[in-house]
């Protein structure tokens, strides 16, 4: 029984150091993070902003009071997906074009769709997506065209700050994100790996024509995480892609309660349908060994060296991601003790199978 426990106690410490060096090397990425997107008076070409839209007449009117008629923009087109509500009205009266959605055809995702029809009617030069609950600055398009063009990239897609009203929508979401950070590492950082591409679908830019050449969002038509899978695509292509911060010219209104969280992201945040399961288990790994378990360990006065280290890891993302936060209070510092919550989300996303359900449509 002694040797067996000492198998194991060795064991443990294998496992955790490894999942710490590997934490280690995702994180140290930061150190060579791109500077954020920034506001800019270059002149440039025409600039097109898509805003897929279905039922969000609550939520739309702030982002088009930003948008239309904003420095560079030529058009403003809002894809009424066939909403219930009065989207289509409030967007006409906000001087957009209004788009009315056509109907889902088979082995489409929504969001994919309404991208499409928009992409396919708008005449500018480049275009900027946008979703309804983004509160963007006026100077957002035209710094997003300007970054894109000045780094050569072919798809630039960016992250903003958060807006989450309540303490425990903040609390959970920043244990969310910063698991994408230890899978992932942050933002900012070019990938020499298309299949380990990061993107954020909130906001993308890029050259119209070119897009529509290669065939837009027919890419990913079926993916209901269409952004990660968008990028990882046109990055095995060998297009130039970018995930940048834009927090000085975006902001993001997207949750508002823990409930919303754990539902709305919760759904999406093991990347279903993108990663391979094997490498998902290996991520979640990382999180839970990593990430999870060392304030545990050491609360329950069964820590070592290793979980001091790897706590100490962790105290430090809290600094590195209060950027992306509008309200960093005391429920934001206190997002360490959601860790477990965050690792159960993504195996839920790993375990779950068949079809899933997002703003009254089925998919598989």
């Amino acid at each position: 029984m002694s040797a067996l426990r000492t198998i194991l106690r060795w064991l443990s410490i294998g496992l955790r150091v490894s999942a710490g060096v590997v934490a280690v090397t995702r994180l140290a990425k930061a150190a060579t993070v791109a500077p954020p997107v920034r506001p800019t008076l270059t002149p440039l070409q025409s600039i097109g902003v898509v805003i897929p839209a279905r039922d969000e007449a609550t939520r739309i009117g702030p982002l088009l009071d930003a948008i239309v008629g904003a420095p560079g923009v030529g058009e403003v087109i809002v894809v009424d997906d066939q909403s219930s509500d009065a989207t289509a009205a409030i967007a006409e009266r906000a001087g957009a074009t209004v788009v009315a959605g056509l109907p889902l055809p088979d082995h489409w995702a929504g969001k994919a769709w309404a991208l499409q029809q928009g992409i396919e009617t708008s005449r500018s030069d480049w275009v900027v997506t946008l979703d309804a609950d983004t509160r963007p600055s006026p100077q957002l398009p035209r710094a997003l065209v300007a970054r894109a063009t000045g780094d050569r990239l072919d798809l630039l897609t960016v992250g903003g700050r958060f807006d989450l009203p309540s303490r425990g929508s903040r609390w959970l979401h920043a244990s969310m994100l910063t698991t994408l950070v230890y899978r992932f590492g942050p933002p900012g950082v070019a990938s020499h790996r298309p299949d380990r591409t990061m993107a954020n679908g909130q906001c993308m830019a890029f050259e119209r024509a070119r897009f529509v050449q290669a065939g837009a969002m027919r890419l990913v038509k079926g993916d209901v995480v269409e952004d990660v899978a968008l990028a990882r695509h046109l990055a095995a292509l060998e297009w130039r892609v970018g995930f940048l911060d834009a927090a000085d010219v975006l902001d993001v209104r997207m949750f508002e309660s823990f409930g919303d969280v754990w539902n709305g992201w919760g759904r999406s945040l093991a990347l279903p349908g993108i990663e391979p399961a094997g490498r998902q288990l290996v991520d979640l790994a990382v999180v839970v060994l990593a990430q999870v378990l060392p304030i545990p360990r050491l609360l329950g006065r069964r820590g070592d060296a290793i979980d001091v280290a790897l706590v100490a890891l962790r105290l430090g993302t809290l600094a590195g991601t209060r950027r992306a936060y509008i309200r960093p209070d005391a429920a934001y510092w206190l997002s360490p003790l959601a860790d477990p919550l965050a690792a159960l989300a993504i195996a839920r996303g790993i375990a779950r199978r068949g079809r899933q359900t997002w703003r009254g449509r089925s998919y598989g």
